[in-house]
């Protein structure tokens, strides 16, 4: 009966094809506009990413996300690194400077300062393309990511000495690194945090971060939680600073609405075209279907039967769609150059557009499941 089944459903091309259409447009808008929201989600936590040496951000208590600076003074230092639980904190300047080309055009930058003497904070080892760490501490010595260099210089191989100027001082690129793009699109400036501030223009306050790492053994969420009990400053792990910057993007931009509109569309678009078309397509074959009836086949049986060509359908469409969207990701990182890639195709998405095309095979079965079971087997002597 199954083979009859899939002889039934592949019987007219048209409306196979059609609901197959439909199936796979639907996982393929889902999935490619799932893709590039995750992407932008997590663009906005990429410096939170890159950042590495501590386990716990220390920051002002009314900052909200990564970008949110509120600089504070120099002794709230000393106070966490007298917080019982602490080995280790170092100072950490992320903000945003403005620098002059050669060209005369002025370009925004993200300059992150490191702490002088041990540099945590820097990116791994595996992502230093070009140049070596301890180049920084040369004097204007800055590092610059991957996507800057071709912002800024194009198609030119990467070349030591290139400079820059901010706040009427040189600044010497002595390497580059690779990062993970941001949400602002702006290139990125590694240097010391001492060189940092002369970067910058004067302010009273610089100190934007304090990167720190507690004893070993010790819980992060403990140490967390002394932090803010005898400094009062906020301070959040890794984990939870990613979450409180994604949170206040879902909660304070239009970025998740616009997005979820989208999806909508593609899953209500889904099941329109391809209920419409398989419900078309079991009213051809109601003379199959009542022939089967009259040779005493059950209802449970035929409803395994319309089950199983929901499922090949589900499946053949779900394969497509989702192997266009993937497409669709490779093809955008390695031909759109000019701008850094928002797409995460991760196995979330691959799932939760598994949850949607089985909605819509079944909510087209369905429609289709109603008319054969309360169909009358003499239908096919008329």
């Amino acid at each position: 009966m199954n083979w009859v089944a899939l002889r039934m459903l592949t019987g007219d091309r048209a409306k196979y094809l059609g609901i197959i259409f439909g199936v796979a447009f639907a996982a393929l808008l889902m999935s490619q506009q799932l893709s590039i929201f995750c992407g932008l989600m997590r663009n906005t936590t990429s410096q939170i990413r890159d950042i590495e040496g501590g386990d716990i951000w220390v920051m002002d208590k009314n900052v909200q996300f990564v970008d949110d600076v509120k600089p504070m003074s120099e002794n709230k230092l000393l106070r966490v690194r007298g917080v019982e639980g602490v080995q280790w904190a170092v100072r950490l300047y992320k903000g945003i400077a403005r620098a002059r080309l050669s060209d005369g055009n002025f370009q925004q930058m993200i300059l992150i300062g490191l702490d002088d003497a041990t540099l945590v904070g820097a990116p791994r080892p595996d992502r230093i393309l070009h140049g070596e760490l301890g180049d920084l501490r040369q004097p204007n010595a800055v590092f610059i990511d991957e996507f800057g260099w071709r912002y800024l210089f194009g198609n030119e191989p990467f070349q030591v000495g290139r400079t820059l100027e901010m706040n009427d001082k040189r600044a010497v690129i002595v390497g580059m690194c690779k990062c993970n793009p941001t949400f602002q699109t702006f290139p990125i400036l590694y240097c010391t945090y001492s060189q940092a501030v002369q970067f910058l223009p004067q302010e009273r306050k610089t100190l934007t971060f304090i990167l720190a790492k507690g004893n070993d053994g010790a819980f992060p969420e403990s140490v967390c939680a002394a932090i803010h009990e005898q400094t009062g400053l906020k301070a959040l792990t890794n984990d939870q600073f990613f979450w409180s910057t994604i949170q206040y993007y879902m909660q304070r931009t239009g970025i998740p609405i616009n997005f979820g509109i989208t999806v909508m569309l593609g899953f209500v678009v889904g099941c329109a075209i391809a209920g419409q078309t398989f419900y078309l397509f079991t009213l051809e074959n109601l003379k199959q279907w009542g022939a089967l009836k009259a040779m005493g086949v059950s209802n449970i049986r035929l409803v395994g039967m319309i089950l199983l060509q929901a499922l090949v359908v589900g499946l053949i469409g779900y394969g497509l769609g989702i192997g266009g969207a993937a497409l669709f990701g490779y093809t955008f990182e390695r031909v759109v150059t000019s701008t850094p890639p928002a797409f995460y195709f991760g196995w979330q998405i691959m799932g939760i557009t598994a949850g949607a095309v089985t909605v819509i095979a079944l909510a087209a079965s369905l429609l289709s499941m109603r008319r054969v079971l309360f169909l009358e087997a003499g239908v096919v002597f008329r």
